[in-house]
């Protein structure tokens, strides 16, 4: 049986990894793009960058840094924030404030 490239691609970008809301992306070429940085790791950054409690966590492919970043929902004393932190590197590309109403 006989697949096409296109067909390959899609069905690796729809791959769900580790049950905690990590989703693996394919890269335009086909192959998958690994984090250097774990979720524990870049975890520990957020929590550094905004002490806090972290509502929901995920990988993401987004613009800015290296392309492939974790970002964190948190909340402290009613104030909500967007942390995120490359997922190469480790670096904190984003910490915003978020509305406190938010959608889920």
């Amino acid at each position: 049986m006989k697949f096409s490239k296109s067909a390959g691609i899609t069905a690796m970008a729809g791959l769900a990894v580790l049950g905690c809301g990590v989703v693996a992306y394919a890269s335009d070429a086909g192959a998958q793009k690994q984090p250097a940085v774990t979720m524990a790791q870049a975890r520990a950054v957020a929590l550094k960058a905004f002490p806090g409690t972290i509502d929901e966590a995920d990988l993401e492919r987004e613009r800015g840094g290296s392309g492939l970043r974790y970002s964190f929902d948190m909340h402290r004393h009613g104030h909500y924030r967007e942390v995120g932190i490359d997922a190469m590197t480790g670096k904190v590309l984003e910490n915003r404030a978020q509305e406190s109403d938010r959608e889920d």
